[in-house]
């Protein structure tokens, strides 16, 4: 969602604040700004639009400064305007400031600031808190030098209901930002005669690698030499210094024309990273090193409740597919956005898993703090080293697919499906899943590289195909048992970048309601995998066809197929049923970013989505 960097050093910082910027933009924002300390003052710049127009704006008013700070906004409260960009200044002029997040009882603040003649020229929640800091900044006469700012900013905060990062600047500390977080991801790049502020690393790495991530209720103050940390309730934290793993290459394109098509054939080398070392040496089961539960505890599970949002809440569903077929444990998916509010009873037993790519997906964590306040040893799939989930979950597994900068999922949920099925084996192998038959399964998983790469030659056939379907306005996916998650997700993907209407069904509801939209302007893709359903598939295939409805067949390589039955067939190779979701998954990203593609969709920032959604 919103990104903030935050610059303090001895080099200009506009055009450091404006890459930072730019690295960001595959979050989702509408506008962007800067706020530049220099000699004297505080200049803002900023825009509606993208970063570009911002960058412009930027190079023509020649700032020298070399302290600042940036963001780009994805509006909450107040519509899409200059006025409404941040960063904002307080009415005094002394505070400016950056925001992400919502503040709850902003109207009540604002009501007191009114009456303390502090006029708003935004509708937004974030101008509140600026004049709330100027407001304690006016009375902190008595503090020391120094931490005149840091004491306003930590006053303020503890009036504020809600969610935030934060980092703002005061016109009479040139060299000084104090930002602090809650519920809202921000860490510090620690660099030399510099350190710069994120809310994601990618903002950061091209600078350092080093880095702090703050805790929600962590106040950070920054010079160019020197950092410090502390609590909302004036407790010194001790840093911690950990090492962004990858690099700035990572997060460049490297010749493909989206991140989202980089990303897409880089699902090989995902998968392979997120196998690499977690086989037994007998290679009959799957090994986790961050699980922090022993075997017997496993054993004592009667039940598991997997959570997420979005393209995770679909790998749960696949999940649940492959832990009750193989492992024979009771599963339940839920929406991490429900789970805190319906109450739902859980076994005494029970484990609770949730799935975020980013880490921060602030209704994930909730309901990751929701399970362990009510008891529950709570793990997390995640992606993200030193995210807020990984570091408040009780254990879990890192994908370790590298940075996905596309707004819409790839390789990240082909790395979850895929750590979903080395789960569903170890806990099968706990239970009663002989050693032949955990052997066989681990050699379907290590398969599934190399049978990405085989659907990924396909690309070219698959763009045609997408080139023919481009212009229809509703489309169906239909899947059956562990294939219904991924019609879920091929829906979603198509409906995310291309802005077409889209349903994913279970194959044998289509009778049930949706067979109502079938014409020649509603294609439908089928997934129609070898095995005892499909018959059942091929049947609900010819109740397309003889309504005249178009139909994408993504069909197992060796399936008797009738003749012209389907109006374009994509093969897939055969493989283990714990892999065929991943491979599966394939041609309908493809598909979906092909029609996007020939559509002239933005496909790397789709219209109102952002990567990571960190208010509720």
């Amino acid at each position: 969602m919103c990104g903030i960097v935050g610059y303090v050093g001895t080099q200009k910082a506009a055009s450091i604040l404006i890459e930072g910027l730019k690295r960001l933009e595959y979050r989702g924002y509408d506008s962007a700004g800067v706020a530049i300390q220099q000699e004297g003052r505080i200049d803002v710049a900023k825009k509606a639009g993208r970063v570009e127009v911002l960058a412009k704006e930027v190079a023509r008013r020649h700032f020298s400064g070399t302290a600042g700070i940036s963001h780009t906004r994805w509006a909450t409260h107040g519509g899409v305007t200059d006025a409404n960009a941040h960063p904002h200044l307080s009415s005094d002029g002394k505070i400016a400031i950056v925001h992400n997040g919502v503040i709850e009882n902003y109207l009540s603040i604002k009501k007191f600031l009114l009456g303390k003649g502090y006029a708003f020229v935004s509708e937004t929640d974030t101008e509140v808190l600026g004049n709330l800091i100027a407001y304690h900044y006016a009375k902190e006469t008595d503090t020391k030098p120094g931490s005149r700012l840091l004491e306003s900013v930590r006053k303020t905060l503890r009036h504020v209901e809600g969610t935030y990062g934060i980092a703002a600047i005061c016109i009479d500390s040139p060299s000084e930002i104090v930002a602090a977080r809650k519920g809202s991801p921000l860490l510090l790049g620690v660099g030399e005669g510099e350190h710069i502020l994120a809310s994601d690393a990618a903002a950061l790495v091209s600078r350092t690698r080093n880095v702090v991530y703050l805790k929600d209720g962590e106040l950070v103050q920054i010079t160019p030499d020197s950092f410090s940390i502390s609590t909302v309730d004036s407790l010194e934290v001790s840093p911690v210094i950990d090492q962004i793993t990858w690099s700035i290459k990572d997060a460049e394109l490297s010749g493909y024309a989206h991140f989202m098509e980089k990303e897409i054939f880089e699902q090989p080398a995902a998968l392979e990273n997120a196998m690499r070392g977690r086989f037994s040496e007998d290679g009959s089961t799957a090994n986790f090193g961050g699980l922090n539960l022993s075997a017997t505890d496993f054993r004592q599970i009667d039940r598991l409740v997997f959570a997420s949002c979005g393209t995770g809440w679909h790998a749960c569903l696949v999940a649940e597919h492959l832990i009750e077929r193989f492992a024979r444990v009771p599963v339940e998916v839920d929406y991490a956005s429900e789970f805190r509010y319906r109450n739902a009873p859980l076994d005494r037993d029970a484990l609770f898993f949730v799935i975020s790519q980013s880490g921060e997906t602030i209704d994930t964590l909730a309901a990751l703090r929701e399970a362990q306040r009510k008891g529950y040893k709570a793990l997390a799939i995640c992606n993200v080293v030193g995210s807020t989930i990984a570091r408040e979950s009780d254990g879990g597994i890192y994908q370790h697919a590298g940075p996905e900068i596309g707004v819409a999922s790839t390789k990240a949920f082909t790395s979850q499906l895929l750590i979903s099925a080395m789960l569903a084996l170890y806990l099968a192998r706990l239970r009663d899943m002989s050693y032949s038959d955990g052997v066989t399964y681990v050699q379907g998983l290590k398969a599934a590289p190399d049978l990405v790469r085989r659907v990924l030659d396909q690309a070219p056939r698959i763009k045609e195909i997408a080139q023919r379907y481009a212009q229809c306005s509703d489309f169906l996916f239909l899947g059956r048992l562990s294939l219904f998650p991924i019609a879920l997700e091929g829906a979603l993907k198509l409906k995310e970048i291309s802005y077409i209407h889209a349903e994913g069904y279970p194959a044998a509801e289509m009778k049930h309601g949706p067979i109502a939209l079938i014409s020649e302007r509603c294609p439908s893709v089928f997934f129609v995998p070898q095995g005892e359903l499909f018959n059942k598939i091929v049947s609900s295939m010819q109740e397309i066809k003889a309504r005249k409805g178009k139909i994408i067949a993504i069909v197992t390589e060796g399936s008797d197929l009738p003749a012209g039955l389907a109006d374009e067939t994509i093969w897939i190779p055969d493989c283990h049923e714990a892999v065929l979701p991943i491979v599966a998954t394939v041609p309908v990203q493809l598909l979906s970013y092909y029609i996007a593609v020939a559509r002239k969709c933005d496909v790397d920032k789709p219209r109102n989505l952002a990567k990571s959604v960190t208010v509720e």
